[in-house]
């Protein structure tokens, strides 16, 4: 198994076209498809799903595709280790998280990593918690942010205690935006939209007690943006962490919190024992050295 033909094959899974992948591996498609054709015949195995000019992975491939970037990191860093630790660090780096108010201390590392290798670019992947453990454990995220409680088995992690405080969204005209906190007997009878991760919503089951079973739940939604999209229509209110609320326009929604008064960590975390490049590797070491719980 070359490395050659895995970053061909890796490049084609990038661009879903032998023809987009050819250009960017300046060689010609007919022979970019011949060598790939070769290499699955080579393994006994269909790595593609070819439909016209679209390609996807069969799960044959999505399990090669997780190998390959861990084989490449590796060739990565070996070679790094051999050139000695001077080398220029540069890369790409790839985050993925939901919206916490977290993100402003995962700034804070940032705007510190990034004074020293300001030719490492991150890319920052909002999505809902499941979808970012699947795609860590596929090799497609590097370094995960989740909302506890949360599953940290197999990671190596830095824990943020109480960096979110669960508030309630309203217009700002409602009645409870009057309110400078809200109780949970102002909640009863009310449209609510809550968070659809089940272990979340366990922790607005032990604040509602045994009046949880009685909520009117019109919605769920996996992030705070399209609950604020529905709260700002009159169609309920979001009860969720405060994430990033204060950069909303405060003539559309207002948040207030919960009392009595609860808090969730947020942690951040990395696949232990995985071969990462070295641009990796120095956001871990920041991320390391910032003082958390």
């Amino acid at each position: 198994m070359e490395l050659r033909i895995l970053r061909y094959f890796l490049t084609v899974a990038k661009e879903q076209s032998f023809t987009k992948a050819a250009e960017q591996l300046h060689i010609t498609q007919p022979t970019l498809s011949r060598q790939l054709a070769a290499f699955e015949e080579e393994l006994g195995i269909t790595l593609f799903i070819r439909k016209g000019k679209s390609i996807t992975l069969t799960e044959e491939g999505i399990l090669l595709k997780r190998r390959a970037l861990e084989i490449i990191n590796l060739e990565e860093r070996t070679l790094e280790e051999l050139k000695g630790t001077q080398e220029v660090v540069e890369g790409t780096v790839t985050v993925g998280c939901g919206e916490f108010a977290a993100v402003e201390t995962f700034a804070e590392i940032c705007k510190k990593y990034k004074e020293k290798y300001p030719l490492v670019q991150i890319a920052i992947h909002t999505a809902t918690a499941d979808t970012i453990h699947e795609m860590m454990n596929k090799g497609l995220v590097d370094i995960g942010m989740f909302m506890e409680p949360v599953n940290t088995e197999g990671f190596d992690y830095i824990r943020i205690k109480d960096s979110d405080h669960w508030v309630v969204g309203m217009k700002p005209d409602d009645p409870l935006a009057m309110r400078q906190y809200i109780e949970k007997k102002d909640l009863l009878g009310k449209p609510l939209i809550l968070p659809e991760r089940m272990g979340v919503q366990s922790e607005l089951a032990n604040w509602f007690g045994k009046d949880f079973s009685k909520l009117n739940i019109s919605f769920t939604s996996n992030l705070g943006t399209n609950s604020g999209v529905m709260a700002a229509n009159g169609l309920g209110y979001p009860v969720s962490i405060e994430g990033a609320a204060k950069y909303w326009r405060n003539d559309i929604l207002v948040q207030r919190r919960l009392y009595p008064e609860i808090t969730s960590g947020t942690v951040i975390a990395w696949r232990r024992n995985i071969p990462y490049s070295q641009a990796v590797r120095r956001l871990i070491e920041e991320i390391n050295a910032f003082e958390a719980y």
